[in-house]
């Protein structure tokens, strides 16, 4: 019998714009995936070509968007927990446990689970949706590259960089940048001078 064991990351905790994606994956022992690591240590081809194979060969798999209105209401420490919550809920089957990456484990779980500090690197579960999740927020960044191009977000995916700064500075926050992020509170505040 296989243990229903999920692996569960997040992305985009330090942008200053778009969502947190978390993602939740139980794989299937009969399928193993080859090239399974932490998604910042693969290559954009890499990771998208690992995305469909995730999804063909997990025995389930989920990815929660937590929005930026959210993220700016309960701060990106309590998004990024709920996420993985909501993660773990949306699969089927239920996991028996969850290995999560990082130090803080959410609330109301439905199963068991145990922090793991560096677990997308040395826990294939937790590498596959570290790579879900970094697809599919750096997807969304890419679709709203196209309504907003002056930031840059194709780019930068929502990251502080210094071209995405001045751009902040040039044209304001755009309705997808997180109000409760310094630069760009501290931009909506020069506006309101």
């Amino acid at each position: 019998m296989t243990l229903l064991i999920a692996g569960v990351d997040e992305a985009g905790r330090g942008p200053l714009a778009g969502p947190v994606a978390v993602a939740a994956v139980i794989l299937d022992p009969a399928r193993p995936i080859d090239g399974l690591d932490d998604s910042k240590k693969l290559n954009g081809a890499r990771r998208e070509a690992l995305f469909p194979l995730i999804q063909q060969c997990a025995l389930a798999w989920h990815v929660e968007l937590v929005t930026r209105e959210e993220i700016d209401q309960i701060n990106i420490l309590q998004a990024t927990l709920e996420g993985m919550r909501r993660s773990l809920l949306a699969l089927s089957p239920a996991p028996v446990a969850a290995l999560i990456d990082g130090n803080r484990l959410p609330t109301e779980l439905p199963c068991p689970a145990r922090a793991i500090v560096g677990g997308d690197a040395i826990e294939p579960a937790i590498s596959a949706a570290s790579i879900l999740a970094k697809v599919a927020r750096d997807r969304y960044m890419l679709a709203l590259h196209q309504t907003h191009p002056q930031y840059g977000f194709d780019a930068h995916k929502g990251y502080p960089t210094a071209f995405h700064l001045d751009a902040l500075k040039r044209h304001g926050p755009c309705p997808e940048h997180r109000r409760s992020f310094a630069p760009v509170r501290e931009r909506l505040q020069a506006g309101l001078l």
